[in-house]
């Protein structure tokens, strides 16, 4: 090969390692600049959920500095599922505070209202009666099995990882350990229960419409129509009429737990849902405890006045 030639030809392998270098450095680059815009968004998405966490907090304790108000302070908020509306910044605010005698007792409601409950949902007569002798094989102290419950050995014969407690149930979530419990039926039933009213029935002027229905014989079109009726007494500021169909069911008086629902929407479309219960106490040292404090699920309708139902 003659010298010309072969200067072409290294001049020639240059170029193309030099382009070659140039498209690897652009390849660096972009996916540096990707990682980096991807950092960048990951950064600005925790500190909105941070920024909705703190005022989702801020807002439930006001809530709870609400409750504590004396019952001749007009102003005073009323557990009875108003929705309390208000902007903050960029944060746009809801907070529902409902008395949680209107839910039912998973540790104390009686054997008719849960498999009322149960059958509420969608359950059958047999189906809800197997339900119900397994939650009580759940929380009873003994290793006794109902007739159609559950007890360790049913749980280790179908591979369950649970086993009954023997104990009342500390969580809601623990229903979910229960043998005959599915998901789908606790997504339905949750918002109806609680552990911490301690009462047999239910209060129907707090009682979510999961928690009505589930009153033997009771139905739908009664229990809608006395929501109906219950909720304008409620926005005129009026005590909320008797359920005329809870007879047998009923608890008098409201209790003294209390369930608070945040939602925190940011305009950047973040948002946060601080889901918490306490209980109110004659106690100045310590006027209230708080017994349940956790993120709720992120709902794809936001809260608007008089929207409650908190079975959903």
């Amino acid at each position: 090969m003659r010298p010309a030639a072969h200067m072409l030809t290294q001049r020639g392998v240059a170029l193309v390692l030099v382009l070659w270098a140039l498209v690897l450095l652009m390849v660096i680059a972009g996916s540096f600049a990707y990682s980096m815009r991807t950092e960048a968004v990951l950064t600005q998405n925790l500190v909105a959920t941070a920024q909705a966490r703190a005022r989702a907090d801020g807002a439930a304790y006001l809530g709870i500095f609400e409750l504590l108000k004396p019952m001749t302070d007009a102003t005073k908020w009323k557990p009875d599922g108003k929705i309390h509306a208000w902007e903050a910044g960029e944060a746009k605010i809801r907070v529902v505070v409902t008395d949680e005698s209107g839910k039912i007792d998973l540790n104390a409601a009686s054997d008719a209202l849960l498999k009322g409950l149960f059958q509420s949902a969608g359950l059958g007569e047999e189906d809800s009666t197997a339900l119900l002798d397994a939650v009580l094989d759940w929380r009873d102290a003994d290793d006794l099995r109902r007739p159609n419950g559950a007890e360790i050995a049913d749980y280790v014969a179908a591979g369950s990882k649970y086993a009954p407690s023997n104990a009342p149930f500390k969580t809601l979530e623990e229903l979910q350990q229960v043998k005959g419990m599915s998901p789908a039926l606790y997504r339905k039933i949750h918002g109806a229960l609680t552990i911490f009213s301690g009462q047999p029935g239910i209060n129907p002027a707090f009682a979510p419409r999961q928690a009505l229905l589930a009153i033997p014989g009771v139905e739908a079109a009664q229990v809608d129509a006395y929501i109906a009726q219950r909720q304008e007494y409620i926005d005129s500021d009026q005590p909320p009429p008797p359920f005329p169909f809870a007879s047998g069911f009923a608890s008098a008086g409201s209790g003294s737990a209390y369930f608070l629902r945040v939602e925190v929407k940011l305009r950047n479309g973040g948002g946060f849902v601080r889901e918490a219960v306490v209980r109110m106490a004659q106690d100045r040292k310590r006027p209230f405890q708080i017994l349940s404090w956790k993120e709720g699920d992120a709902v794809e309708q936001w809260l608007e006045p008089r929207v409650m139902d908190v079975s959903k």
